[in-house]
């Protein structure tokens, strides 16, 4: 049985809202019988674009990570709802608005925060996947179609071809500890959830501050090396997809003609270790 899945780019995505200003487009004052009610003008963003910030200056990295109804396989909210939620045999869960109305601790549920309660109609609402569309013919909802970098996708597969898609494009869900199943997945997930370390090599040579191009970085945790990079023409260099709070790293610097370098840190976050100079 095929199934309805999205895949999002998180390296894709620049933060346009495309996708969200579609949804409120087709849902804001529209009412969607035996699908959803209207979606309030305000307040909801069905489609909720995180943001987030590593590294310092001037070394940052800003990435943003679309956020809709992740259409779990085991739907906390399902478990919650007393009937009201279901999961369609093409995988995208449903909220019955009769059924739901009252029912605002379904919003709670929801260990992603996709569920938003409507305050006037006293009734949970979330993204459909545009259940409505689909059900016309349409091949996808309106914030893929409205995507105009390609950070979205929509999916129709069943279980064998998207496990294929998943560890041919390496994608990940978010909070796989859940163990809800989600039908949404990111691909450069480690933009918004890994850590950097990053500097630059530079030179005093008679006086005169130079970047070092094409110096040896080395990243080192306790005897393994991790991973090797050499020094941009600005003499920047980057180690990525690294793990918050891991532990205590070694950087360490060779450049033909220089004294070799080397400098220990602490990761907690992001880092910017800035400017290692070699004599």
């Amino acid at each position: 049985m095929k199934k309805w899945h999205l895949i999002i780019d998180v390296e894709k995505c620049v933060d346009c809202n495309n996708c969200f200003m579609s949804c409120k487009d087709e849902h804001v004052d529209n009412d969607w019988p035996g699908y959803t009610w209207p979606q309030p003008r305000h307040g909801h963003r069905w489609i909720n674009i995180m943001r987030a910030e590593r590294g310092q200056y001037p070394l940052v990295d800003v990435a943003y990570r679309p956020t809709p109804c992740m259409h779990c396989a085991d739907a906390p909210c399902i478990h919650a709802s007393k009937g009201s939620i279901t999961k369609r045999a093409d995988g995208i869960v449903m909220i019955d608005p009769v059924k739901a109305k009252g029912q605002q601790e379904v919003v709670n549920a929801c260990p992603y925060q996709a569920i938003w309660w409507n305050q006037e109609q006293e009734v949970p609402q979330k993204c459909t996947l545009c259940a409505h569309l689909l059900d016309q013919g349409w091949k996808q909802p309106r914030c893929v179609q409205a995507c105009p970098t390609g950070a979205l996708r929509a999916v129709c597969a069943d279980d064998t071809e998207m496990s294929r898609i998943c560890t041919a494009e390496k994608l990940e869900v978010l909070q796989p500890e859940a163990n809800t199943q989600p039908s949404v997945f990111y691909k450069n997930l480690y933009r918004f959830n890994k850590c950097f370390i990053g500097g630059s090599i530079a030179a005093n040579r008679k006086g005169i501050v130079d970047c070092i191009e094409g110096a040896k970085v080395t990243l080192l945790q306790g005897k393994d090396k991790l991973a090797e990079t050499i020094t941009d023409t600005f003499g920047d260099f980057k180690f990525d997809q690294l793990a918050k709070n891991s532990g205590k790293y070694v950087i360490q610097v060779q450049k033909p003609g220089f004294s070799a370098a080397e400098v220990t840190l602490e990761l907690t976050s992001s880092t910017n270790i800035g400017t290692i100079y070699l004599s």
